[in-house]
């Protein structure tokens, strides 16, 4: 069976509006699917409260998607993970400016720096939780 496609999917927590409007502007994430709470047929079964809550979101981001949820209402979101979405850029300027974007309100665990591999990289978790990795490959100078 071959696989079509492998998407990252966060899952958040009552935030994922928030993140989806930071995506936008740090990564120039499109929109391409947003389904709601309230969406579900049955929305007895979903409080008023949680009707507005992202139930599935994806997020167009160059040739790939991210996918993200805020989960179901009431499942705790796991604040620790050992997987990051790692980021591959062309321009350094470009990776520069969307490492601040992404830092703004979280954590910069290693910043943005050239490395012996010959290439930019960093790391940080962003304000919602999500382990982020950038690497700019060197331009090769000929």
């Amino acid at each position: 069976m071959p696989i079509a496609s492998l998407n990252p999917y966060l899952n958040l927590s009552g935030n994922a509006e928030k993140a989806i409007k930071l995506y936008e502007t740090a990564l120039g994430a499109k929109v391409e699917h947003l389904m709601r709470m309230g969406d579900v047929p049955s929305t007895d079964a979903v409080s008023s409260d949680d009707k507005n809550r992202v139930m599935h979101a994806a997020l167009r981001i160059g040739p790939s998607v991210l996918m993200l949820s805020d989960g179901s209402p009431g499942d705790p979101r796991i604040e620790q993970s050992n997987v990051s979405v790692a980021l591959h850029f062309t321009d350094a300027d470009e990776a520069t400016k969307t490492f601040d974007a992404l830092a703004a309100g979280g954590k910069v665990t290693q910043p943005l720096i050239d490395t012996f591999w010959g290439a930019k990289f960093g790391m940080l978790t962003d304000a919602f939780g999500v382990h982020w990795m950038f690497n700019c490959e060197s331009q090769k100078k000929g």
